[in-house]
Parts: structure tokens; sequence; C-alpha cells
């Protein structure tokens, strides 16, 4: 019984280390502490692995987020708002060269005696007329399915600017060319017609731009 109990005081005045329970943010700064220089070598790697493949993560980009101002390089990049701005302009275009042209070859042909400048203007209101008939269907029974009044605001709305640049465009350009005189079997016209029409496409298409880059409605 002495004998136990001698080993039993040993034991007992022996040191007993201390269990440390490290959470993970523990361990790291004692392996910051202990390592120091080690631990710095590692952030070269950490940054190789982020950029790896290709552009780095989101959480791990440096670039700046596209600026708002129409002045920044950043504005005029995005692919996916031109293919929207042009088909937008190209549907504006085909109602307003339909209806522009339409009514300029009518009335030089039922009214020879209006003058020219009364023709053009009635053309261009025609051409947007028929624009926003146009519109207003696209909306009305394409992929929007708006309810008709919906859809005549939405067209009338959207559209006026874009149209009357267009107009203006065509008319300009088409009676730099010819006059303002639709001749029909003459290839000059037709030749007139073509850079018309591509100048009415061209005009407005960065206002188009412009306006879904702006309002966030590229993806509609």
């Amino acid at each position: 019984m002495r004998l136990l109990s001698v080993r039993a005081t040993v034991l007992s005045s022996r040191p007993v280390p201390l269990l440390r329970k490290c959470s993970r943010p523990q361990i790291t700064a004692c392996s910051r502490a202990a390592w120091g220089h080690r631990q710095d070598a590692l952030i070269p790697q950490r940054r190789l692995k982020c950029s790896k493949k290709g552009s780095p993560a989101p959480s791990c980009s440096s670039e700046m987020p596209i600026s708002a101002s129409i002045t920044a390089p950043q504005f005029w990049t995005s692919t996916a708002t031109w293919k929207r701005a042009a088909i937008n302009t190209l549907r504006c275009l085909i109602g307003c060269t339909v209806g522009d042209f339409s009514a300029m070859w009518y009335l030089q042909l039922s009214h020879p005696t209006l003058s020219m400048g009364t023709i053009m203007a009635i053309s261009m209101a025609s051409g947007i007329t028929s624009s926003m008939v146009l519109e207003t269907a696209l909306l009305r029974h394409g992929y929007d399915r708006l309810p008709w009044m919906a859809a005549v605001r939405t067209a009338a709305g959207m559209s006026m600017i874009s149209m009357t640049t267009m107009e203006l465009a065509e008319n300009v350009v088409d009676y730099q060319l010819t006059g303002g005189v639709v001749q029909l079997d003459s290839a000059a016209f037709w030749g007139a017609a073509l850079l018309s029409v591509s100048a009415g496409f061209i005009a407005p298409l960065p206002y188009n731009y412009v306006r879904l880059r702006k309002y966030g409605r590229a993806c509609h």
C-alpha cells in the first residue's frame, strides 16, 4: 500500500501538459507567427490558382465595373446589346421604308402637282405611321404578347426618336441622289434606294444601343 501511494504521489507531482483547443483561425494565426515568410510565400500561389485557366473568378477579379457613362469605352462593348439594337432598328426600318416609299410613289403618280417638300413630308409621316403599326403588331402577336393599348403606347414611346432620325436620314440621302423621284424601272433609283435605306439603318442605331444599354433592356 505504501508503494502504491508513493507512485501516486510521484505521478501527481509531474507537470501535466495543457491540451490546447485551437480553432482554424487560431491555427492560422499561430502558423503566421511561426512561419512568417513562408506564409507570405503562399500568397502568389493562391493568386495563380485563382487566375488559372483563363480569366480570374469574379471574387478575385480586379476589373472595374462597366461605367454607365456613354463616354466610357466599356459602354460600347456589349455584343448582346448591339444585336438587340440592330434587331429593333431593322424592325423599325422595314416599317418606315414601306410606308415612306409607298406614299412617295403614290403621291408622285396620283398628285404630280404637289411640291417635293410636301411629298417628302407626307411620306415621312406615312413611314412613321407604318412603322408604328408594324411595331404594334409585333408587340401584340410576337414574343411580348402585350395588350393592344399597351402595344400602341410602347411602340409610340420607344420608337419615335428612332423613326424620325431614320426618316430624315433616308429622305436626305434619297433627295441628294435622285431628287426624291421614284423610278421603279431605273437601276440608279434602286441603287440610291439601297444607300438611303442603309443610311436609315445606321443613323438611329447608336441611339437605340444607348437606350438599351442605359436602361438595361438588352435581354428583352
